[in-house]
């Protein structure tokens, strides 16, 4: 681990967003996993997509960089073998028959070195299946957030941003370099219903941490409100948040 500090809450993780596993239900279809291949659960957050794999027959390995999603994991599912990894530095070569991820990528600000460990981990032959964040992901939001930012004189808050949201030219053009033959490739928008009055205020306190460290309770609330007050009118519909998600799905076999 890089860093020690852990920004995930695996409980309220489970709690407040299970839509980040019930998408990722349809991304299994496209894994189609057989009896007794072995595959990575990159980013296996708190186990759910790891044991729906796991039932399917297939030999599933989960790795995530937080250890309170690790921790939680192997306390839901024992029977898996769950770790904490660094993307960027997986220490398996020639190892699966598949790598699976679910919004776990675009958290990733450096793709290639991603990849390219990927890339190792596969016996040839071997597939990458993922989804993840596309370019213009949470666009209204995170530029609702940006403004308040400025209104309060908060210097450098774009660079607050912890996410890597691609086109899918451009991320298949690296899926490329790597090796990988892109077989199947996706942008697609898919609103996602934030559940609840607080949901947008829940949302960024779980996937927006980075934008308010260093700033005290008080004013991350103010921050919070005012971003709120910006978007109700376009995003708050029948007494719920709706965030405006774009996705891409890609499918590269290991040459």
């Amino acid at each position: 681990m890089k860093d020690s500090y852990d920004i995930w809450n695996s409980t309220l993780y489970d709690e407040n967003h299970s839509f980040v596993s019930k998408f990722g239900e349809s991304i299994i279809e496209l894994l189609a996993p057989k009896a007794g291949e072995r595959i990575l659960d990159l980013g296996c957050g708190t186990g759910n997509l790891a044991s729906q794999i796991t039932a399917l027959g297939a030999q599933v390995i989960g790795v995530d960089y937080s250890p309170n999603m690790i921790k939680e994991a192997i306390r839901k599912y024992p029977h898996i073998p769950f770790k904490v990894e660094d993307a960027c530095a997986l220490p398996y070569r020639h190892e699966f028959d598949a790598v699976f991820s679910n919004a776990a990528l675009h958290w990733i600000k450096t793709p290639d070195e991603v990849l390219s460990c990927i890339y190792k981990a596969l016996v040839p032959g071997g597939r990458l299946i993922a989804e993840f964040g596309g370019k213009g992901n949470v666009k209204q939001i995170v530029d609702a957030l940006l403004l308040q930012f400025q209104k309060y004189g908060i210097e450098e808050g774009a660079n607050r941003i912890p996410w890597y949201f691609p086109s899918i030219g451009e991320y298949t053009t690296l899926m490329e370099k790597f090796g990988f033959h892109v077989t199947f490739a996706q942008y697609f928008e898919r609103p996602t219903l934030l559940e609840g009055k607080d949901g947008l205020r829940n949302w960024l306190n779980m996937f927006g941490d980075s934008f308010f460290q260093g700033l005290t309770n008080n004013v991350k609330d103010q921050l919070i409100i005012a971003t709120e007050d910006h978007l109700q009118a376009t995003m708050f519909q029948n007494g719920h948040w709706l965030a405006d998600y774009k996705r891409i799905r890609v499918v590269g076999i290991k040459k």
